[in-house]
């Protein structure tokens, strides 16, 4: 039986499968389609299932990490939303929390609301704090709104109620009366998607979860019936946030939890092969087309955050903590108002992409800059199935970037790729050093298309003394995706002083917790002997604003004492300091249900070998830097060298999914799982 991961990117749909019985992992990638990713998705399974002999019904697990819902939000190209809330709170969109999107700078604006005020409508109710009804829903009010939305040709419907998180029967009846008048809608309930408390968030997170909910069960309708037409029987699972697994279903309930898909594969998957190869701190690289996603795993684990802004507008579900920034492959590099070069953020995506690509790109970007020094391939890229305009690259740099700055063809290439590098190490940065951590105790764990192409030179800026650069670094997400298992956040809000007489009803609330995850990994198809949960608590001190995240082994009658001393030893580690004799007030109570999937196991590459010599597949000049110049290089067959072989800068290993390009100054060993460790002086 086969495993297929998919990752489908803003450049090139990534693939991987694993056969169960071998463990033999085959890697694969295709151009995106924009217009319909499926269209990628689909042609990339026909393809690998041609070329490897694999009978459809012999696909046992597809698992695959989309983009879709984020580039909905991004390119603000949602469904047309209303919302329904309650007597006096539709404006809690526009208000927000008073804050501007950048401290100092008066020209960069809020993101427009997600709901037009004309669609956000009233009606009178109320639930207090405790979750007693203080108002009846008015019924008839409700009728009335969702006519007024169905005559507004709103596509979808958040229903959002002050308090909702205590208790939903307010919005759940709601649901029920909009359904009835408007049953072509898209119906998002704020305590389906977010039960917590924090009404801005909670209702900006339902709102975006509503806004690409149909535009989202559109492209999961094509994607099963693709897969379906070629034969696989299998229904496919959807990577999302947290890096767990979940059904077609339960994505088209809550699509927005899909907002950082394939990246969070890609991290789980480096922590994966991290642990097996004894690297338990890594910061993850992944460089794709359009964006470098950098995210922190330390002792062998990815840190989490549950609160984070997709184009402005805050998103509060569990996942993966991962900084993105505008800087990619396609990024593109253009002359600024004041004269300056500067790359990115904008990109030129997959159409019309760099101008090196030959697919009407006009614009010099990333990838132009790295064809024109011959660090990538000048002649065709993905194993010679991809053919390369290396003088268009060049020529493109020369006219828009060289001549205008006075300079040579080679410095405007060289400056592109410095600018990227330096806003490269600025988000590693961001997410280590301004959080505590010493980046000398890390390994960067280069993937990405573009990953391996500035690891090196990101590293040394970095402080960061090895590199690390998986097989097929250009296809890690769907990689990982094939690491991960099943897997969904539950949360309740219980705001309350911790005493004895209190921590009965936390307790409660996990068992209510527990209840419903159990459900939902019954929906999933988990047997019970696959299960298992994690557990953690959100508490603060009295008068604090933000709390701090309390992990917990079991949550019983005898557990308050643990849970004090946790939540002292959390703040510790956040804040420096503790407060002893405070009272603890806890906030929300979160457990995490995980069903556990077969996976290949992570094993050695093969025969090793020192001789890197048979590995060598040619020679070209490549540019190393002013301080090297122009260097006659050996290029190196990635799949060739064997684990144990050495290598000498300079040196370029290309495989079919990247490229690693080692200066004179650097060295690299192949281990025994087939990774490249590169040695930064």
């Amino acid at each position: 039986m086969y495993r297929i991961g998919i990752d489908v990117g803003g450049t090139f749909t990534d693939f991987v499968v694993t056969d169960e019985r071998s463990g033999e992992t085959v890697f694969h990638k295709v151009p995106s389609t924009p217009h319909d990713p499926s269209e990628a998705i689909a042609s990339g399974i026909e393809a690998l299932l041609q070329m490897r002999g694999i009978d459809p019904r012999d696909v046992s697990h597809i698992g695959h990490g989309t983009t879709v819902a984020t580039n909905l939000i991004i390119e603000r190209k949602g469904a047309a939303t209303g919302l329904i809330t309650t007597a006096g709170f539709r404006d809690v969109l526009e208000i927000g929390r008073q804050t501007r999107p950048h401290l100092y700078d008066y020209s960069v604006g809020k993101a427009p609301a997600l709901i037009a005020r004309a669609n956000r409508l009233e009606v009178p109710e109320r639930i207090d704090a405790q979750g007693n009804v203080l108002v009846a829903l008015d019924e008839a009010a409700v009728r009335d709104a969702a006519r007024q939305l169905r005559d507004a040709d709103v596509q979808a419907v958040t229903i959002c109620f002050l308090h909702a998180y205590r208790n939903p029967v307010h919005e759940q009846r709601s649901r029920e009366i909009v359904a009835e008048e408007f049953p072509q809608a898209y119906i998002s309930i704020s305590s389906d998607v977010l039960p917590e408390f924090r009404e801005y968030e909670r209702l900006s997170t339902t709102a975006l979860n509503a806004t690409v909910g149909p535009k989202m069960a559109l492209y999961l309708e094509r994607f099963l019936n693709r897969v379906r037409e070629l034969g696989v029987a299998r229904a496919p699972s959807t990577i999302h946030s947290n890096g767990g697994l979940m059904s077609i279903d339960t994505v088209r309930q809550f699509p927005v939890r899909t907002c950082l898909s394939g990246p969070a594969a890609g991290v789980v998957g480096a922590a994966a092969v991290g642990r097996t190869i004894g690297f338990r701190n890594l910061v993850t690289f992944d460089v794709g087309g359009t964006s470098t996603d950098v995210s922190l795993i330390h002792d062998g684990m990815p840190l989490f955050t549950s609160t984070r802004a997709v184009a402005g507008y805050p998103v509060k579900t569990p996942m993966v903590d991962i900084h993105v920034i505008g800087a990619g492959g396609g990024s593109i590099a253009a002359i600024d108002d004041a004269g300056s070069l500067k790359v990115g953020p904008h990109s030129a995506g997959a159409v019309p992409g760099p101008v090196s690509y030959m697919r009407g790109g006009t614009e010099p970007t990333l990838t132009d800059a790295e064809v024109a020094l011959q660090r990538l391939n000048p002649v065709a890229l993905l194993n010679g199935r991809m053919p390369v305009d290396a003088e268009g690259a060049r020529r493109v740099i020369r006219d828009r970037i060289a001549q205008p700055l006075s300079l040579t063809t080679e410095d405007a290439a060289e400056g592109i790729i410095r600018i990227a590098n330096a806003n490269m190490a600025r988000a590693i940065r961001s997410v280590s050093t301004e959080r505590g951590y010493d980046l000398a105790e890390f390994a960067l764990y280069a993937f990405g298309g573009a990953g391996p192409l500035h690891a090196l030179e990101v590293a040394q800026e970095c402080g960061i003394g090895t590199v690390i650069v998986p097989q097929e670094p250009g296809t890690m997400c769907a990689r990982g995706i094939l690491l991960s298992d099943i897997s969904f956040d539950f949360v309740r809000s219980r705001i309350a002083l911790i005493d004895a007489h209190t921590w009965p009803s936390i307790v409660d609330a996990f068992v209510g917790l527990h209840a419903q995850a159990d459900a939902w990994l019954d929906q999933e198809g988990v047997n019970a002997a696959q299960r298992s949960f994690v557990l953690a608590i959100d508490a603060r001190y009295v008068g604090q604003n933000f709390e701090v995240q309390v992990a917990m082994d079991t949550v019983g009658a005898a557990d308050l004492a643990a849970f004090e001393a946790g939540f002292r030893a959390a703040h510790v580690r956040e804040y420096g300091y503790d407060v002893p004799g405070r009272a603890i007030e806890v906030i929300n109570c979160r457990l995490k249900a995980v069903g556990a999937v077969p996976k290949a196991p992570l094993t050695p590459a093969g025969a090793s070998g020192a001789d890197a010599s048979a590995a060598r597949s040619g020679e070209r000049g490549i540019y190393h830097g002013k301080r090297h110049g122009w260097q006659s290089t050996p290029v190196y067959d990635r799949a060739r060298l064997a684990p144990g072989a050495t290598l000498q800068g300079p040196a370029v290993i290309e495989e079919m999914s990247s490229t690693t390009v080692l200066a004179p100054t650097h060295a690299l060993r192949v281990d025994a799982y087939g990774n490249l460790i590169v040695r930064v002086a």
